[in-house]
């Protein structure tokens, strides 16, 4: 669109971002694109795979001249009680790998305690803070697994190392660390389907976690759409 400009010149509106949300499964892109226009794909289950998966849609995005300006990773996952209730939705201000590290007798140390390696990605400020004022979403860390938690006393060792932790997930540090190699912002949105903790397949609530997806995604469309990636604040 082009605009009127001061002192008599014109000016052209900045184009929408361009904007790749990577989700797991084929259920949760589903339940994106009910709401959401872009570019929606299911990465697959995991860290590795969703990695793969998202660094090969920026490569050829990127290689077709077209190079996208934000990813999300975007899905269902579990929520830490009490703070993020089933139904709920968690946006990320950090994005966290749980498990990669090493075990010793004095407990668990990440790999940047071994002096290599990172274990946080962290959102655009601005951004995060525009999505929960759109959508509702209460903000903190989301956790990303390689084995999900089924038990109160995982539950309680993730809490007391992570006391932000809002949620946990599978895929959320895979797809960042692509966005990262690429220079590309990153966002993680989830909606809650199940408490973490023990295992209780009954109690989840898979088909209200799909709706809020596709409720929340439809309040995060105008914001993706106006932000700007060359804020100062990104």
């Amino acid at each position: 669109m082009v605009l009127p400009a001061e002192e008599g010149r014109l000016t052209t509106s900045p184009a929408p971002a361009r904007v790749l949300v990577a989700t797991a499964v084929p259920a949760e892109r589903d339940a994106v694109a009910r709401a959401f226009p872009g570019r929606v794909v299911a990465a697959g289950v995991g860290p590795a795979r969703a990695a793969a998966s998202t660094a090969t849609a920026l490569t050829t995005a990127a290689l077709e001249g077209a190079p996208y300006d934000l990813v999300v990773s975007a899905g269902i996952g579990g929520g830490f009680a009490p703070g993020a209730p089933v139904g709920s939705l968690v946006i990320a201000d950090e994005i966290t790998v749980a498990d990669l590290g090493a075990e010793t007798p004095e407990g668990f140390l990440p790999v940047t305690e071994l002096g290599f390696g990172s274990v946080t990605h962290h959102p655009p400020p601005a951004l995060v803070r525009a999505v929960a004022a759109a959508t509702g979403a209460l903000t903190g860390t989301v956790l990303t697994v390689s084995t999900v938690t089924g038990t109160a006393a995982r539950a309680d060792e993730l809490r007391a190392r992570h006391p932000r932790a809002l949620a946990e997930a599978m895929e959320g540090f895979g797809v960042a660390e692509a966005a990262a190699a690429h220079g590309t912002p990153v966002l993680e949105l989830r909606a809650v389907s199940n408490p973490v903790g023990p295992r209780d397949r009954a109690a989840w609530r898979i088909g209200d976690a799909l709706a809020a997806l596709t409720a929340g995604f439809g309040k995060l469309a105008p914001v993706l759409e106006s932000w700007n990636p060359h804020d100062h604040d990104r």
